[in-house]
């Protein structure tokens, strides 16, 4: 079959890759502790699901509005404007399957071929993949560890120039969990205002967060008209396999994502966004009590691979990743990644699933219980004597 040439210029998510080369595994009958994935490992809270089966019951089984229901886009303006301290109305808002569109759309509206985009390495992989797909140039910033991963000011101004269109920030960031200062975000935002930028600032991982709170870009003075919010429901609620995410932005930007929408998925699963009015305005005490194991988790994880010799590892302040540094075993990151796997069990992502410059690095999800995050600690320290 011969494909489209732009087909070649898609990437993928290791992750699915790597979580299926386990599951072969498991299903020969090896044991493997899984820290490779990027999904919280505990249930949807009761009451979000709960209101999903009662709206499943009352008839939300039908199209709706391509840019998602009327209430919960309400829902949603209200919850961003008082968690991120800015004024946005349900006008501002489309609601997707999933926050991944919001990344595709936005690019898909905003980026012309030859243009540049500015996204974080190592990062989220699919930034380069979508960038790369529609004809524009990626351009990577180097996030680096004695940076604690958190973007440089500096080399960002050094690769501006009249082709950039857009920067990418992620904060927490995906796989470093890295977050950025109040400092980082007003440079930035300099930056952009300076040079006419757009902001795709992803905060997927916005409440989870171990001290202080969430700063947006987009509270930042005349950054609002400028910026896309992507946030949705997976991490937060672990909601993961509902598909159910948001973009905020301006109204004349939401309008043409909508047409994108009505393009591609025509909307949102109604009962899925009645589901979601639930989880942003019903109890929140499983998303603070999941907050707080994931800091015990982190607190576990950060100390058991800080005392490997050969490994040394950060600790971040978000999300629920950590990458710990592995270069002085003289082992690939790649391969690094297969040996994990293949000989102890334990199934993790290399750097440079996230970029080239995650070269020397592994990201390890701590979605896992605390007795699995020891038993793999074990396994890892006498794989790493081994070698």
């Amino acid at each position: 079959m011969k494909l489209a040439d732009r087909m070649s210029r898609l990437g993928t998510e290791t992750a699915f890759v790597v979580l299926a080369k386990a599951k072969e595994l498991e299903a020969q009958g090896r044991e493997i502790i899984h820290l490779e994935i990027g999904e919280p490992d505990f249930d949807t809270p009761r009451n979000i699901i709960d209101k999903a089966i009662d709206a499943l019951n009352n008839h939300w089984t039908h199209y709706g509005p391509a840019a998602g229901l009327p209430a919960l886009r309400e829902t949603i303006a209200r919850e961003v404007s008082r968690f991120r301290d800015i004024k946005v109305g349900p006008e501002n808002v489309v609601v997707t399957p999933g926050a991944k569109p919001i990344m595709f759309y936005a690019i898909l509206a905003l980026i012309n071929e030859g243009d540049e985009v500015i996204y974080p390495n190592p990062g989220f992989p699919i930034y380069e993949s979508v960038i790369n797909f529609i004809g524009a140039r990626p351009v990577p910033i180097r996030m680096r560890e004695e940076k604690q991963f958190r973007l440089d000011v500096d080399e960002l101004i050094s690769l501006i120039n009249p082709k950039t269109r857009m920067i990418i920030i992620n904060s927490p960031e995906n796989p470093t969990g890295s977050v950025l200062t109040n400092k980082d975000l007003e440079a930035i935002a300099e930056v952009s205002i300076k040079n006419d930028i757009y902001i795709l600032a992803d905060e997927i991982y916005s409440r989870l967060i171990y001290s202080g709170r969430h700063h947006s870009i987009a509270s930042l003075p005349d950054m609002l008209e400028r910026t896309i919010i992507l946030d949705g429901y997976s991490k937060t609620y672990a909601m993961t396999g509902w598909r159910l995410g948001y973009g905020v932005m301006p109204r004349a930007l939401a309008d043409q994502v909508a047409k994108l929408q009505t393009n591609c998925n025509s909307c949102t699963a109604s009962f899925s966004q009645i589901a979601g009015i639930e989880a942003l305005t019903g109890d929140q005490s499983a998303v603070d009590k999941m907050v707080t194991e994931f800091k015990k988790r982190r607190d576990l994880i950060v100390a058991g691979l800080n005392d490997i010799e050969g490994i040394s590892c950060l600790r971040p302040d978000g999300a629920f990743y950590v990458f710990p540094n592995v270069k002085s075993l003289g082992i690939a990151s790649s391969r690094f990644e297969s040996r994990l796997l293949s000989e102890a069990g334990i199934a993790t992502l290399s750097g440079t699933s996230f970029g080239a410059f995650g070269e020397g690095y592994i990201r390890l999800s701590y979605a896992n219980s605390i007795p699995n995050i020891e038993k793999a600690l074990d396994k890892l320290r006498h794989f790493v004597e081994s070698l």
